[in-house]
């Protein structure tokens, strides 16, 4: 059995259970380790995957592309770390030789802007898999990797799930 086949359903579970009442999301499919959602309110539409073996803690790490079009946010990269940060620890995402610095808050970080969006989101349609890192309260790096088999296609999914909706 294949590791997507493994996944899917757990990420499924997972998905549902962030943030909206289950009743508001619609899947809108699952992509290699990748999901694609969209919730009703607020109007949003999202991919979202999980790193590749995250330790489970308090809470459940995530890398999420969203689309917000009552905002007119189109793109935006959220990262939900793995372990805590030290404060004032960057956060970084490579993918291949291209890296950047996101900015960072408690266990989350962001892209600086809609140019850093589209320049993450541009790298993610290129390559094999994204690397967040940073420094945990212990001092000690940590590492979060995402594979990015899919991830082109829930993002188009999720794009295309709120043009039709507006």
């Amino acid at each position: 059995m294949s590791v997507d086949r493994l996944v899917a359903p757990l990420f499924v579970g997972f998905a549902l259970i962030v943030s909206a009442p289950a009743a508001a999301r619609e899947a809108l499919g699952i992509f290699g380790t990748w999901g694609a959602f969209r919730d009703a309110r607020p109007p949003r539409c999202f991919a979202i995957a999980e790193p590749a073996g995250a330790p489970r803690g308090e809470w459940r790490p995530f890398l999420s592309v969203a689309r917000w079009p009552a905002r007119g946010v189109a793109g935006q990269i959220h990262v939900r770390l793995s372990r805590a940060r030290a404060a004032g620890a960057p956060v970084y995402v490579t993918i291949g030789s291209f890296k950047a610095r996101l900015v960072a808050g408690g266990v989350d970080g962001w892209a600086a802007d809609a140019r850093a969006d589209a320049a993450i989101v541009a790298a993610m349609r290129g390559g094999d898999r994204l690397v967040v890192t940073s420094n945990g309260v212990d001092g000690r790096r940590f590492t979060d990797v995402y594979p990015l088999r899919g991830a082109a296609t829930a993002i188009d999914a999720a794009t295309l799930a709120c043009a039709k909706r507006g």
